[in-house]
């Protein structure tokens, strides 16, 4: 799933190549994309890119005066270029037969010839697209909470939203009302820094603690935002799959203590940590209960 680094990476990418080019042709492909059925994306042709943004993990492409294309990457959704529409076409037939590249569902034309794809991996359709006045329109964008890569985020946002819940803590850190921004492998990565429990409830935390966990959750995004920014955005994945120390990386050596990085179940789907820099060398069960 694209998680806030990644979705920045590629905003800023969008942003700085599409700012000021019309949008010529909109072919939606898979017609569940469109979310707004009164304002299809394929409304916004003759429409110029003004400029990009960013919210948790939606893109935001302001286009025309005053409308915005908001875009839910949803679980296994993405962008990527093609040079034109014949090559944008290919792709797409390619897909259907080439399980390493995802099928077009929505597909974006420029004035200078580029392409924008955006695509779906996974089973179902998860990708979704807004036409809207403004990005709060949206409801998933309405309800977000404070997210940890803004430069004003404070120790006291995150103590809001974070310390005395009743609701581990690894569930509390992928909440989108309350965090935005952060998923499944960045939960881990900053749970492993922090060294703390991901089935810790945050009420049982100490003050050292949730001190440990405000630095890691701030500098773990912030790192990784800064890591990302100017990878093409088709080795973004790969880039954020190389830098972590525990998510994906069960049956590895734990990089600051050597154990056996181990994986458990949680919310449907897998996760890591280390049980000596995290759990006192307890074993999580594989099926942990939220």
């Amino acid at each position: 799933m694209p998680e806030s680094p990644e979705v920045q990476a590629l905003v800023e990418n969008l942003g700085e190549r599409l700012a000021g080019r019309e949008i010529t042709d909109v072919d939606v492909v898979e017609f569940r994309t469109a979310k707004t059925r009164a304002r299809p994306p394929t409304s916004l042709r003759g429409e110029r890119v003004t400029g990009a943004a960013r919210h948790g993990k939606h893109v935001d492409l302001h286009v025309g005066d005053a409308q915005h294309l908001v875009v839910s990457l949803g679980r296994h959704g993405w962008a990527r270029y093609a040079s034109g529409a014949a090559e944008a076409s290919v792709a797409r037939d390619d897909a259907s037969t080439d399980g390493d590249a995802p099928p077009t569902l929505v597909a974006f034309t420029f004035d200078d010839g580029t392409v924008v794809e955006l695509t779906d991996a996974g089973d179902w359709v998860s990708l979704g697209c807004w036409v809207v006045d403004e990005a709060r329109e949206v409801p998933a964008v309405a309800k977000l909470g404070s997210d940890p890569a803004d430069a004003g985020f404070t120790r006291a946002d995150f103590d809001r939203v974070v310390a005395g819940r009743r609701k581990q803590v690894k569930a509390v850190l992928q909440e989108q009302e309350s965090l935005a921004g952060i998923g499944n492998a960045y939960s881990d990565e900053i749970l492993h820094l922090a060294k703390i429990s991901p089935v810790a409830h945050t009420a049982s935390l100490t003050e050292v603690e949730l001190d440990r966990l405000f630095d890691a959750t701030v500098g773990t995004i912030a790192g990784a935002i800064e890591r990302q920014r100017g990878v093409p955005i088709d080795q973004l994945k790969a880039t954020k799959v190389a830098s972590m120390r525990v998510h994906g990386r069960a049956g590895a050596a734990c990089p600051v203590c050597g154990d056996t990085v181990a994986d458990f179940s949680f919310g449907g789907t897998t996760a890591q940590y280390c049980p000596t820099c995290q759990t006192g060398g307890e074993r999580l069960p594989l099926r942990a209960a939220e």
